[in-house]
Order: structure tokens, then sequence, then C-alpha cells
């Protein structure tokens, strides 16, 4: 993995962004208005999840609504995380940001499949409130991570 971070790392992408004077700052600012969409988003759905916001709300229904941004905000998320990774993947290739995708996927193939069967349950199932508390959690440590970037 090293060794693919130092050729990213020299690539033209990766170097023009890295001695630009905007293009770092430009992409950073979109990328943080992605993680703003995306974390908002799945906050307020894993609250959801938790018991602790909307309760008469169903789940399914706060899903629908919020996942597609928390989709746009993953995709702008990529492609702005990407390039700006490519202008410093020597300096950060182990970052965190994996964890959080993994929770992601396994909460879309595992769990989103279920919502509408917990909408006629009284309280939420564990595994539900589970996935909603590591979902935080793990956002809370990529924000954080990510915020440290620049000090390391």
């Amino acid at each position: 993995m090293l060794e693919f971070c130092q050729w990213l790392d020299q690539t033209s992408v990766g170097a023009a962004i890295r001695q630009s004077l905007w293009l770092f700052p430009a992409i950073e600012t979109v990328h943080l208005l992605g993680m703003a969409a995306l974390v908002g988003t799945i906050t307020v759905l894993d609250l959801r999840l938790l018991g602790w916001a909307m309760p008469r709300q169903r789940v399914s229904q706060v899903a629908a609504r919020l996942l597609p941004w928390a989709w746009l905000g993953f995709g702008v998320q990529v492609v702005t995380g990407v390039l700006l990774f490519s202008s410093e993947a020597v300096k950060i290739y182990g970052n965190p940001a994996l964890c959080a995708g993994i929770q992601a996927l396994i909460f879309q193939i595992v769990v989103h499949r279920k919502l509408p069967a917990w909408d006629e349950r009284p309280s939420l199932p564990v595994v539900a409130k589970v996935m909603g508390m590591i979902s935080i959690l793990l956002w809370v440590a990529i924000v954080t991570a990510g915020r440290f970037i620049g000090f390391i």
C-alpha cells in the first residue's frame, strides 16, 4: 500500500494540487460541504435508530428521505477525498475513513432491507441501536482524524 501511495504522491494530479495556491483549499472546501451532507444526514438517521430523535417517524421513511442526500455527500467525499489524498498520499495513507465506509456498506447490505419491518415494532431491535451508535462513533472519529491531518 505504501508503494501505491508513493506513486500516487508523484502523479501530476497530486503534484498540481499540492503545489497550487488555491486548488487544495478549493477542493477541501467542497470536501467539507460533502462531509456536512453525509455526516449530518447519517447522524439524523443514527439518532432515529437509537430512538433519540423523531420517534413518531417510521425508520424506513426517515431513511428514504435522508439516504439520497447521504449518498450525494458520499459521492462528493469520494471524488474530493481521492483528489486530496493524491496530494498527500504518503503522509495520510493510514486514515481511518475506510472503517466508516465498511460500516455503511454493512448497514446497506444487512440492515437497510429490514427497515420496513422495524416500522411496525414498538421499539427498534438492539442491532439497530448498535449500528446507530457504532456509526456515530465512527463518524466522530473520522471527522476528528480528518481534522488532525493538517497537524501531522
